[in-house]
């Protein structure tokens, strides 16, 4: 492992982006029709490995069914607009007109209207009857309050995602979330993160996750670094996570907990790398954002931009490259990069020769200086 002295009191470990590595192709390669982008993610069989991200920007109910057709899972963010409004057009469209140094406080404004347990209720029952998988996303500290309401509306996957996310959370004003019982008690696979060392994958592994996101999320909408100082370059974080999987398996006599990169995969390519690092799938934000069906209609924006207290990201444009559909499976006619990310990773694993993702996983890396 290798370090770096900052100061004559400060070493850091040298960490890498997924810029910053590339996958160097093997000697034997197959046809790309032969390769499978499929996974296993507890009961559901999966032909993409691909989620959305829980945010505004991204994941309407109309998203989510449409992305589970394409063979991913969509994620509605249960604390978003979707719970909060019955009809959030206006807000919407409130939000894609906002301009200058007042649109984080009317951002901060338009979230601030309560959450409707029925709505939460309604928008997952109606995803349910278009008979795809059934993803919401809780944050840590509404999870106590809202989880009932979710799991008796019938999600088939239950998300917990924060910033930082711990097994071994310390509050001296209320009671934190215990998420070894609660999901113990819970009858339907839980992910949950995010995540970004080895020891603390390890310790959300060993609540009985179903899966971990590895990162913090937020990708371009996220100016978490900035604010805070926090940083998890990507690759290192995901390799690390990868290889806390691979302990715990063999800790836990045989139970597999799949690692999810959340954050800073963008392009076709990040794509590629974050599996080739160990990833099993990716969370999608900022891609799905340039849908032409995503309901931020060319703007990018998480939780972090309305925070009340403490806004740690921004409301970003990121253009329209291309339909859902387009995004996921192509074609690609232009915008290298940001099109066609099930073609680009088939081709990346035909080039190596590999026919399904664990086998990618293995792929080797270089630093790509």
């Amino acid at each position: 492992m290798s370090e770096v002295e900052i100061g004559r009191g400060k070493r850091a470990r040298r960490a890498y982006t997924l810029d910053d590595i590339a996958v160097v192709p093997r000697r034997r390669t197959r046809d790309a029709d032969e390769v499978s982008t499929s996974w296993q993610f507890d009961a559901y069989h999966l032909d993409i490995p691909v989620l959305s991200a829980p945010m505004d920007s991204v994941s309407s109910p109309q998203t989510a069914v449409a992305i589970g057709r394409l063979g991913g899972v969509g994620v509605l963010d249960l604390e978003g607009l979707w719970t909060r409004y019955e009809d959030p057009s206006p807000q919407f469209g409130e939000i894609a007109e906002l301009e200058g140094r007042g649109a984080t406080r009317r951002l901060q404004e338009i979230y601030a209207a309560p959450i409707i347990p029925e709505l939460i209720t309604a928008r997952l029952e109606w995803i349910r009857a278009a008979g795809v998988p059934v993803a919401g996303a809780l944050s840590p500290g509404r999870t106590q309050d809202l989880w009932k309401t979710v799991v008796d509306a019938g999600v088939d996957l239950f998300v917990i995602r924060g910033t930082t996310v711990s097994a071994e959370h310390v509050s001296g004003s209320r009671e934190p979330l215990n998420l070894k019982r609660f999901i113990y008690e819970l009858d339907v696979p839980v992910i949950v993160g995010g995540a970004v060392t080895y020891t603390g994958a390890l310790h959300l592994m060993r609540t009985g996750a179903a899966g971990v996101l590895a990162g913090y999320g937020g990708g371009a909408a996220s100016a978490t670094r900035r604010t805070v100082g926090i940083a998890a370059p990507m690759a290192t974080t995901i390799a690390d996570i990868a290889a806390a999987r691979r302990d715990y398996l063999d800790e836990s006599g045989g139970r597999y907990v799949h690692v999810i990169a959340d954050g800073s995969v963008s392009t076709t390519g990040d794509l590629v790398k974050a599996i080739a690092c160990g990833a099993d799938a990716v969370m999608l934000g900022t891609a799905l954002a340039r849908a032409a069906e995503a309901p931020g209609s060319g703007w990018h924006w998480g939780q972090e931009a309305h925070h009340a207290s403490l806004p740690r990201g921004e409301r970003v444009r990121v253009e329209t490259a291309g339909t859902l559909e387009e995004i996921l499976h192509g074609p690609s006619r232009e915008a290298a990069g940001r099109v066609n990310f099930m073609g680009a990773l088939r081709h990346a694993m035909a080039a190596n020769g590999y026919t399904d993702i664990k086998e990618f996983q293995r792929a080797e890396l270089v630093i790509a200086d």
